[in-house]
């Protein structure tokens, strides 16, 4: 990591304040990889040698060393943060819930020491019901978590064994009743077009998550990324067609029961939007420690960009001796219209056009081209609400509307 004035020189932005800081924490280990999973995940039983019960996956030594780890990439990277207020913490994986409330509190316990947080402050915690025990989510809640995210993906035992998930559906169901009772705030994940199912398998998998009240629902269409399991041996799923109207399905319950769409993904009733989530989207600024974690950082003249050592173990290694960063680069100037519009257009009501400027240092003619054609298109609304905001057909084209602010080759 370079010294604090590399970042302070004189550049090409010129930015007036920084925008508001996340921090976000990468625990890698599950208990088995998913076959659709292209995350910085590692199976514990090939890291660390299992002992077979979920809850002593993952061995003490190694929690309490990756902890340590943490912290020591977290002292390394307080002088580029120093001073600056953290509005929300994110525990994300792998599998968070893996690691023993009693670390996640000393973890906790030791960013506050570290950090000035706000005072309502969001952390978040993954959780899946495969590392659910009675009473270990009001264990996390003890230990400072404020919201919980529980990855169910599917009510369907059948769909849970193509997905390569390692709880059932009665644990799924047992972990939210939980999540429930010591939550004011949580979330469940849920998968959609998956291997063979069908209209009435989905109906059901709504129903059934949305009888746990959900305050929180991530949706996510099941997608076969690269270098996974899925990749090579590729699953029979839903047509694109039957894929919509899965979605139509998603979008329609969600909203008879107050469930409102503010994101691609995300579905959330009125006070229980994730504010971490809207940071990334927002073009927020976010710290990233763990391995293989991402950071985007905003300085006076310029937007860098970092990564982590990926791999856990090398990781460690590299964190305790203060190097645990690769990459380290601002971010080029003609990148960040493209940047900035990737974030800020899942977004379902957009972002204030002040924030371009606030956030990149760009004005508004940096876009204008892209933005004449988005709007000829029909895929974005004109400027009059000073918002960058897309049409109903711009977010269910979205990943065409994405690519039109890509920078000329």
């Amino acid at each position: 990591m370079n010294d604090i004035q590399h970042y302070l020189r004189a550049g090409l932005l010129q930015l007036h304040s920084l925008p508001p800081l996340s921090l976000y924490i990468h625990l890698p280990w599950c208990i088995q990889k998913c076959p659709y999973c292209d995350f910085n995940s590692h199976a514990v039983q090939r890291m660390v040698g299992s002992v077979g019960h979920s809850q002593q996956g993952l061995q003490q030594s190694t929690q309490q060393r990756y902890i340590a780890a943490l912290l020591a990439d977290l002292d390394a990277a307080l002088p580029l943060v120093w001073g600056r207020t953290v509005h929300s913490i994110f525990m994300g994986g792998g599998t968070p819930s893996l690691f023993a409330p009693e670390h996640i509190a000393d973890l906790l316990s030791q960013i506050r020491a570290r950090l000035r947080l706000s005072a309502e402050v969001e952390i978040t915690l993954e959780a899946n019901p495969g590392t659910f025990e009675r009473d270990r989510f009001k264990a996390f809640r003890e230990a400072g978590v404020n919201r919980l995210s529980v990855g169910v993906q599917s009510f369907n035992d059948k769909h849970l064994k193509a997905l390569g998930r390692v709880h059932s559906s009665a644990q799924a169901k047992a972990a939210l009743e939980e999540a429930a009772a010591c939550f004011d705030t949580f979330n469940l994940d849920l998968m959609y077009a998956l291997p063979n199912q069908t209209m009435e398998d989905l109906r059901l998998d709504v129903d059934t998550a949305l009888s746990f009240r959900p305050p929180h629902l991530s949706i996510y269409h099941l997608t076969i990324e690269p270098n996974t399991y899925f990749a090579k041996y590729p699953p029979p799923t839903p047509d694109e067609d039957t894929a919509y109207a899965m979605l139509d399905v998603l979008t329609e319950r969600t909203t008879d029961v107050g469930l409102q769409r503010y994101e691609v993904s995300a579905f959330a009733q009125e006070g229980h939007r994730c504010w971490h989530n809207l940071n990334y989207w927002q073009f927020g600024d976010y710290l990233g420690i763990g391995a293989g974690a991402h950071s985007k950082l905003s300085f006076a003249h310029r937007i860098i960009r970092q990564v982590r050592t990926r791999e856990p173990l090398a990781y460690m290694d590299a964190a305790l001796r203060g190097d645990a960063v690769t990459v380290d680069e601002d971010i080029k100037h003609k990148e960040l219209p493209f940047e900035f519009m990737l974030n800020a257009l899942r977004l379902k009501d957009g972002v204030p056009l002040s924030y371009l400027t606030g956030r990149t240092g760009l004005g508004v003619n940096a876009i204008q081209n892209a933005l004449q054609t988005a709007q000829n298109k029909g895929l974005m609304q004109t400027l009059d609400a000073q918002k960058l905001q897309a049409t109903e057909r711009g977010f269910d084209l979205l990943s065409d509307l994405q690519e039109l602010f890509l920078p000329a080759t």
